[in-house]
């Protein structure tokens, strides 16, 4: 697929700023070790895709994630405006399916990206909704500028005052299966990663003991 691309936005994994609902549970050191788990989650579903990729960290780049990638720096005042600016190089860069998607989805896999760039042939917009009223993925096929501008980022109405005023525009958009992504400690313990992943349950304790 020449023409698609997935962004891949990450936070850089630094202790205490990521996941820091979380963390107010299980600590910093917790939720470092749940985030990291995440983020090698992500790289094994992106890694398995003959996709080009792109990866945006937060804050500096790290050379050991996504070896031989296009690496680089989020760029922008909010979530939106980064978001847009990865979109604009991408679509600058002559592509012309473009799929991002964040680090933290425990249940994320080669399929729901591929399903998301393929999505992009009948649709100008593709999201995959979370569970708590935002969006793990968003595919676009030409740049829709108002997705990112003024809106309620991290909060539970921000898909459905998106796709509302995409609606209201008549932009085609579609939407994939719903996901859960880990926030808080409910999500995490009730979440199948953690249910299946001993070491990390182990690692938790350890550190709540």
């Amino acid at each position: 697929m020449t023409d698609a691309l997935v962004i891949v936005f990450v936070k850089n994994i630094k202790l205490g700023t990521v996941k820091t609902r979380l963390a107010k549970t299980i600590g910093d050191y917790g939720a470092f070790e749940v985030y990291s788990e995440l983020v090698k989650i992500t790289e094994n579903a992106t890694t398995e895709l003959n996709i080009d990729k792109r990866i945006y960290f937060s804050n500096a780049v790290v050379d050991t994630k996504w070896p031989n990638e296009f690496k680089a720096v989020q760029q922008g005042v909010d979530l939106g405006e980064r978001m847009l600016n990865a979109f604009k190089d991408g679509f600058e860069a002559g592509y012309k399916r473009i799929v991002l998607i964040g680090s933290d989805l425990p249940e994320i896999n080669s399929t729901h990206i591929e399903n998301g760039i393929k999505a992009l042939d009948k649709n100008n917009v593709v999201f995959g909704p979370a569970e708590d009223g935002g969006y793990y993925l968003i595919g676009l096929s030409k740049l829709e500028e108002p997705i990112f501008i003024n809106k309620p980022w991290s909060q539970p109405n921000l898909l459905k005052i998106t796709l509302q005023e995409l609606h209201n525009t008549n932009v085609s958009v579609t939407t994939l299966e719903t996901l859960n992504d880990i926030d808080t400690y409910e999500d995490l313990i009730a979440s199948d990663f953690y249910k299946s992943n001993l070491k990390l349950q182990e690692k938790i304790q350890q550190l709540n003991d």
